[in-house]
């Protein structure tokens, strides 16, 4: 199995030694190197085009990065499998925590931010959005900052004291207590906006909604969309004003039906489990006997 398309090259390499192995490509995400029409683009996705001639199954967690980058571009031949970036469920699930009895209804209106924290928009916009309505919002950051990505964010927090990073996480540990504190789950991304941030599905949507927090994301994205077909979770746009004032009609009475909306789903959208582990596992033996 393949991670990226370094070790594409290295796994199409060692095929030839055992030349009876399943060749899997697995693309979480599309770096921003690989899109567009210059020379360097063009160069890596011929690359990967060629390394793909030997590629027996493609592992994905998006449908729309098979829309906007392999049929696209036409890039590989080999059928793609969808599997999501749930929570991973292998034993008897916890309790599921109450939500309402754990964090009473606003204000403050409790926004998480959690995982990966490299949107300098979304950090911005969350100041801004604290900063404009005092004691309205608190915004608790939890995860691992991107410090390249976003150098003002130690100086940001700091000055702003309705925000508040709480350091790293343990996944799966923690995840419902600190899903549990807070009434919305932030899954917008702007780092590669128009490409590969608008087209993942992020953890944090899974990690969120199966702790009975409300997703909150960008209209016109894939999480986006995924939320409509559900019914579930609040989109906002990308002014930064208008997601002030979409966020400022939230009244409790409203956060509670959007909490509600978000149990009533079934489980099985958030969590894998072992049927879903046997399931890939078939799939990687279908492609071993199409060889």
């Amino acid at each position: 199995m393949a991670r990226n398309l370094e070790m594409l090259a290295i796994a199409t390499r060692a095929r030839r030694i055992w030349n009876d192995a399943v060749l899997v490509y697995e693309v979480l995400d599309i770096h921003r190197m690989m899109l567009g029409e210059g020379k360097k683009p063009k160069a890596l996705r011929a690359l990967e085009r060629k390394l793909g001639r030997d590629v027996d199954l493609v592992l994905t967690s998006s449908p729309a990065f098979i829309g906007n980058y392999f049929r696209r571009y036409d890039q590989l031949a080999a059928p793609v499998e969808l599997v999501e970036n749930k929570v991973l469920r292998l034993g008897h699930a916890p309790d599921a925590p109450d939500v309402a009895a754990q964090h009473p209804a606003p204000p403050p209106l409790v926004i998480g931010w959690f995982g990966i924290l490299r949107c300098a928009w979304s950090l911005a916009c969350l100041d801004r959005l604290t900063r404009a309505a005092p004691g309205r919002y608190r915004v608790v950051l939890r995860g691992k900052p991107a410090r390249d990505a976003i150098p003002t964010f130690d100086a940001t927090v700091a000055a702003n004291p309705d925000l508040c990073f709480e350091g790293a996480y343990r996944n799966p540990e923690d995840l419902p207590e600190i899903y549990g504190a807070v009434h919305l789950a932030w899954l917008v991304d702007r780092f590669d906006a128009g490409a590969n941030s608008d087209w993942l599905l992020p953890n944090r949507l899974y990690e969120g909604c199966l702790h009975g927090a409300v997703p909150v994301a960008l209209r016109g994205t894939e999480t986006a969309a995924w939320l409509g077909r559900e019914g579930i979770g609040i989109t906002v746009p990308s002014d930064q004003d208008a997601v002030a004032d979409t966020l400022a009609g939230l009244t409790p009475e409203k956060v509670i039906d959007n909490q509600r909306a978000v149990r009533a789903v079934l489980e099985s959208r958030w969590i894998a489990t072992r049927d879903d582990c046997r399931a890939l596992v078939a799939a990687l033996q279908t492609a071993k006997a199409a060889q």
